[in-house]
């Protein structure tokens, strides 16, 4: 009994960290296989114990295992989690996974003991357990979505603006959700929730049918994404934010980028769609989408807010913002050309403009105890990048950034980030692994502090924060990548 509760222990463990990482990776086994970027820990925390449960008690040396399994990969497993920012969320997916193993281990503990010992067959029912798990959560899904189109369906008075961007999309749909709200009901997908999952969950649990707009985020790992959202939802109205090389990793091309994210066209009921004016058009979308804005000029932004000049109808038209950063003027624009598409006045929207908030982590300005904090730490692309380290500059005192380099992009990028750097600030903290190495290279004014461990940030900036300082967060990476 004893060895066979040691056993189960075991094999819960290994599912832990399996669901950890799937979670992670949107349940996906093969992004878990191919673009983890710590395959040590795949090694130490999977590949290792499996092989060393299987050998030592097929040479009947199973007290060595065990004795390894209580006092090496139990404590180092329980380090491993503790250290991480982001630890497995115990939703009912993860439940469900747990209950659907568990049952597999017994019933495979009952055909051992039938049939005799055979060690191998424990992984296969955990391999089979992910397989009936996401069988189940196929089904459900389904019966989920169905609930939803039915929901969505009885609301014919609701319009359906759909955004999608490489990067922008989130700062797009919070201005233009509160801009609405001046006249409309008004719900939108809430943080950064983007994915089909995601918006059905929204849809059954918060959307209001008394809502008359319903603005969807829409993002993408891979050709078929948006599709698979815009074919559900049926927007009637489309922004497609500034396009760029942003998850390159996954979509391996530019013009794969553009490609999926003109999916977002694929409406039966669109009436109007804006693309960002520097975007590409594919030739079978040049009647469907309006490139805009047409005219912007005279941006200006610094510490205290941004100012800009957006040309609608003809005219051009002046408008003040608290929110910071050149690349949100093009935001905001997108958001009132949205607005006053659907039926706002300009004196709405302006008004409404002169009061926006800022997007959360994204050019978010606090000042605390006499020191300045830029948090732009959802913001992972390099011209954003780029934009937040140039109004860093416009601050009297010492400059310190906070980074991780730029995350799924090229070489070149964070090359031309790094001397971005270079200029500007006195100290450069630079945590991870990932481009740890490709960032230290190409700084070499600023003071370089490494981190490989986030966890030791908090101290970090106790011994280097001084009041007076600026301190710009600049994107954030999780610390599996």
């Amino acid at each position: 009994m004893l060895l066979d509760g040691l056993n189960i222990a075991f094999l819960l463990t290994l599912g832990y960290y399996l669901a950890t990482n799937l979670q992670w990776y949107n349940y996906s086994i093969f992004r878990v296989l191919t673009k983890h970027h710590k395959w040590r820990w795949h090694l130490l925390y999977f590949v290792l114990p499996i092989t060393l449960f299987i050998l030592l008690n097929a040479l009947e040396w199973g007290n060595i295992f065990y004795f390894y399994f209580l006092f090496a990969y139990i404590p180092s497993l329980f380090f491993w989690a503790k250290k991480l920012d982001k630890r497995l969320k115990w939703t009912g997916r993860v439940y469900r996974f747990f209950g659907i193993y568990l049952l597999f281990i017994l019933s495979d503990m009952g055909l051992q003991i039938a049939y005799g010992d055979n060690y191998f067959s424990y992984f296969v029912a955990l391999a089979f357990s992910v397989v009936v798990s996401n069988l189940f959560e196929y089904f459900l899904l389904n019966r989920y979505k169905k609930i939803a189109t039915e929901k969505i369906a009885s609301m014919s008075h609701c319009k359906i603006i759909l955004i999608t961007a490489s990067y922008g999309k989130t700062s797009i749909k919070n201005y233009l959700t509160q801009i609405l709200k001046t006249r409309y009901m008004v719900h939108s997908t809430p943080r950064s929730v983007n994915t089909l999952v995601g918006i059905i969950a929204d849809i059954n649990t918060e959307l209001d049918v008394r809502n008359e707009f319903y603005v969807v985020e829409a993002g993408a790992r891979q050709k078929g994404d948006i599709a698979q959202i815009t074919q559900f939802l049926n927007p009637q109205y489309v922004i497609i934010g500034k396009l760029g090389e942003q998850h390159l990793e996954y979509f391996k091309s530019f013009e794969n980028i553009v490609e999926t994210k003109y999916e977002a066209l694929q409406s039966n009921r669109l009436r109007y769609a804006f693309t960002e004016s520097s975007n590409p058009i594919p030739q079978y979308a040049q009647n469907k989408v309006q490139k805009a804005p047409q005219g912007i000029r005279n941006v200006v932004a610094t510490l205290k807010g941004t100012s800009f000049e957006l040309e609608i109808d003809g005219n051009w038209h002046t408008f003040q913002t608290p929110v910071l950063g050149t690349f949100n003027a093009y935001n905001i624009a997108l958001a009132i050309l949205m607005a006053k598409r659907v039926g706002l006045s300009l004196a709405e929207i302006s008004a409404k403009v002169k009061k926006l908030n800022g997007v959360e982590h994204r050019l978010h300005r606090s000042d605390v105890n006499s020191r300045v904090i830029l948090d732009d730490s959802f913001n992972g692309n390099l011209e954003g990048m780029k934009e937040a380290i140039r109004i860093s500059s416009e601050h009297q005192g010492r400059k310190i950034i906070v980074t991780p380099g730029i995350v799924e992009s090229t070489e070149e990028a964070n090359i031309e980030l790094a001397k971005a750097i270079d200029e500007v600030f006195e100290i450069a903290i630079i945590t991870g692994e990932l481009n740890s190495k490709i960032l230290s290279d190409n700084i070499h004014k600023s003071k370089k502090i490494l981190l490989k461990e986030k966890g030791m940030l908090e101290n970090t900036l106790k011994a280097s924060v001084k009041d007076g300082d600026l301190i710009l967060f600049a994107n954030d990476a999780p610390s599996y990548i």
